[in-house]
């Protein structure tokens, strides 16, 4: 019996294959590649445009972007928003276009979230060569700039016969939707490949749903875990991102509720209790607060739940200090579940945590261990209370009292999102997640300039939720260009931007390394040279409005209340202006981080912490 099959162009059967993809867990289906964002340009245009110019915005759904970066990001937002349920695409042409896919590449792939990319790649014939931004290798001619992408991809592959997209679109599916193995996905083509025609089997373009599994644990590394748990005297969990991931919110909750083991988050795993649970302790490490990381050095027991353990979590491995401190490590990864020699158990975190809750039945901690972490709980809530706390209304507002002006306004369902500076750290010591959703810190890149696009990819995969990018200028110099984006697709992103005319956080950190503050203010030369002149007559919000933004400036505690309640109550996307007073109000670090200081030096200030280094790396253990 002859095949049934249909010609296609390799670029219009991929579109029609995508839009043909679905996920599903626990029976609710998503559409696994919801659209398509794309720069055009001769690598990509009469491929990759053409066939989605062909397939209509019913079939594929296209969105313009600015900058190919910011395009990774906003699909990475909104992978996050649907708990790595549905992704999107990126297309671009090739050269410069396809090499600035790469730090967005990382940035999903370092956080194991879903996005697939479609950079254009050289001719397959070489019957140009070489070709406009083609990179020339003396040695190894079939290299391209998209192999840049290589190392910063979970998959990838390059398509240079027609036939070779059946399997590679199908292993990126799987990958795509595989939660211990997801992140980007690299499918190189070459433009002359994405126009060539084939006759494809009707097969491929029928639906496929990819069910993301929800892994049991091992009987055996269930059984350790509960017994290791039972042992314990001073257990501290270790919320992770894959509590979100797995939508496992409730699970840890009730096993909170019946065993009284506190919880301690890190940034990706904040809000997986609500704070006001009396066992949620806020965030841990560097960046954490002073009760989690106290019981994180006493705890005998430490249980990640969808955790990798950065160094931010462990404080560069100087954090659990307790003599006889162990594991226990629930991942769907067995790499991150392997980490600091623990127990293992590899599994969902949803359906991990439910089996140690039934595991665990009749267990709970001491009474006086309760008592003890909920002390430290109020007493850093005063904490927070007197770095929110405004008492003039017509005063300058620090950062920090621009995030309690800011915590006075949202509500349960709105999103707060961040990446990079000082906010990162203060927003994890401060801020208090009232949902699973509502705090959106990308940590595990840090990358400056995700905030903006990551707010639009946000807003598509949740319409109707108010959404709130916090920027400072820094980070809103390096990527400010999707606004036009938010704008012409009538998006009411709310941009909070912060002006304090420079790089606040790593002139701190600058600082107490021995740095001096050198190269992290925006300001005009002094006669000496420096950069300790005047600050630059940069006008931020000015930049905003010409860009298609609504914006309100506000100079004050007052103003900036009032105009963050405007900015909420708008159907445009809205960008709040503020200049910050840069006394620190923030709470100091509550654990080390180690960023290594001069050996030697001739100033007098590198010294001085190289002598602190030295006393703290001492502190460092590995965990055997």
């Amino acid at each position: 019996m002859s095949q049934s099959t249909r010609r296609l162009t390799v670029a219009q059967a991929l579109v029609r294959f995508l839009s043909a993809q679905y996920s599903e867990r626990d029976g609710v289906r998503h559409r696994l590649i919801a659209g398509t964002w794309g720069i055009f340009g001769h690598g990509n245009v009469a491929g990759i445009g053409q066939a989605l110019l062909e397939a209509g915005e019913e079939s594929m759904p296209f969105h313009q972007g600015r900058n190919e970066q910011a395009m990774v990001h906003a699909a990475v937002g909104h992978a996050r928003q649907l708990n790595r349920l549905s992704a999107q695409a990126v297309t671009t042409s090739i050269g410069p276009g396809a090499t600035n896919l790469v730090t967005g590449a990382a940035l999903a792939t370092v956080n194991r979230l879903p996005v697939l990319l479609l950079p254009g790649d050289y001719f397959a014939t070489r019957a140009a060569d070489p070709l406009l931004q083609q990179l020339e290798h003396p040695v190894e001619a079939d290299v391209s700039v998209n192999d840049t992408l290589r190392p910063v991809s979970r998959f990838f592959d390059r398509i240079t016969r027609p036939e070779m997209l059946i399997p590679a679109a199908l292993s990126a599916m799987r990958v795509l939707t595989d939660p211990a193995e997801t992140g980007a996905v690299t499918l190189a083509l070459p433009q002359d490949v994405q126009a060539e025609a084939y006759d494809w089997p009707e097969e491929f373009f029928a639906e496929r749903v990819w069910r993301v599994r929800r892994a049991a644990p091992d009987p055996r590394e269930l059984a350790d875990a509960a017994a290791a748990i039972r042992a314990a005297r001073r257990p501290l969990i270790v919320a992770g991102g894959g509590i979100h991931h797995s939508e496992a919110e409730d699970a840890l909750k009730a096993l909170v509720d019946a065993t009284g083991i506190p919880v301690a988050s890190t940034q990706a795993g904040k809000g997986s209790l609500r704070h006001d649970h009396p066992a949620d302790l806020g965030g841990i490490g560097h960046t954490g607060t002073a009760v989690s990381d106290d019981l994180a050095r006493t705890a005998d027991l430490v249980i990640g739940v969808g955790t990798r353990y950065t160094d931010f979590t462990t404080a560069s491995g100087t954090l659990f200090r307790h003599p006889g401190v162990r594991f226990v490590n629930l991942n769907v990864a067995a790499f991150d579940a392997h980490k600091l020699s623990a127990h293992p158990l590899v599994a969902d975190a949803r359906t991990g945590l439910e089996a140690l809750t039934a595991a665990l039945d009749g267990h709970r901690v001491e009474a006086a261990y309760e008592a003890e972490y909920r002390a430290g709980k109020e007493r850093w809530e005063r904490v927070v209370d007197a770095a929110y706390r405004a008492d003039d209304d017509s005063a300058v507002p620090t950062q920090t009292q621009v995030l309690g002006a800011l915590d006075g306004v949202v509500g349960d369902t709105d999103v707060i999102i961040n990446a990079a500076g000082s906010l990162p750290g203060d927003l994890h010591k401060l801020w208090r997640s009232r949902s699973p959703r509502q705090y959106h810190l990308e940590y595990g890149y840090s990358c400056m300039g995700y905030e903006i696009p990551a707010g639009i990819g946000v807003q598509q995969a949740a319409p109707g939720t108010p959404v709130w990018s916090l920027v400072g200028d820094g980070t809103y110099l390096m990527m400010p260009t999707e606004i036009v984006t938010a704008v012409q697709e009538r998006l009411p992103v709310n941009l909070l931007l912060i002006q304090n005319h420079g790089y606040a956080s790593i002139g701190g950190l600058s600082e107490s390394v021995g740095g001096e503050r050198f190269g992290t203010a925006y300001r005009y030369r002094a006669p000496d040279g420096t950069f300790t002149g005047a600050p630059l007559p940069v006008d931020l919000a000015a930049n905003a409005a010409s860009l298609g933004m609504d914006v309100i400036r506000a100079k004050t505690v007052g103003e900036l209340r009032d105009a963050l309640t405007a900015a909420r109550a708008s159907d445009r996307p809205t960008c709040v202006y503020v200049e910050t007073d840069p006394t620190p109000t923030a709470p100091a670090a509550q654990a080390w981080w180690d960023v290594p200081v001069a050996e030697v030096a001739s100033r007098e200030a590198a010294v001085a912490a190289r002598t602190t280094y030295d006393r703290q790396v001492t502190d460092r253990r590995r965990h055997l």
